[in-house]
């Protein structure tokens, strides 16, 4: 029934935005998706740059674990829309970059200024292409 006045409009039929197969790819996604742990960051930059420097076989899983960070950190800014900050698009650059050199090896008897405890087994080298980043009071 319509009211005095109005005019009937047909009313459709819902169709879905997706069809299973694509429900069932956003299910599966979700179910292996985990949250960002900042704690755990921050758990692994300590112990890389702690004076006791971990454990020789733990160095590699250490160091797989903050590339895994960075990768994490790199996809968040960039869904962020980071990217329009000058300095967020290098330092993301910058990232993108270090996941693909491999860790450099320990150099045999260290450079002569000593790195923090267990960072002079996870350091990589500054890529020479590296975009220099803005100092502070200084414009961009």
């Amino acid at each position: 029934m319509t009211a005095p006045g109005t005019v009937p409009r047909p009313v459709y039929l819902w169709t879905p935005p997706l069809n299973s197969g694509q429900l069932a790819t956003v299910l599966n996604r979700l179910r292996g998706w985990t949250a960002f742990d900042g704690g755990a960051l921050l758990d692994d930059i300590a112990a890389a740059l702690d004076d006791v420097p971990p454990a020789e076989g733990d160095t590699a899983p250490l160091a797989e674990r903050l590339r895994g960070h960075l990768a994490r950190l790199v996809t968040i800014a960039v869904a962020r829309e980071a990217y329009r900050d000058t300095t967020a698009a290098q330092l993301a650059l910058l990232a993108r970059t270090l996941q693909t050199e491999p860790l450099p090896p320990r150099a045999p008897g260290g450079d002569s200024a000593p790195a923090p405890a267990g960072l002079d087994r996870q350091r990589t080298s500054r890529p020479a292409h590296r975009p220099p980043l803005p100092q502070e009071g200084r414009a961009a």
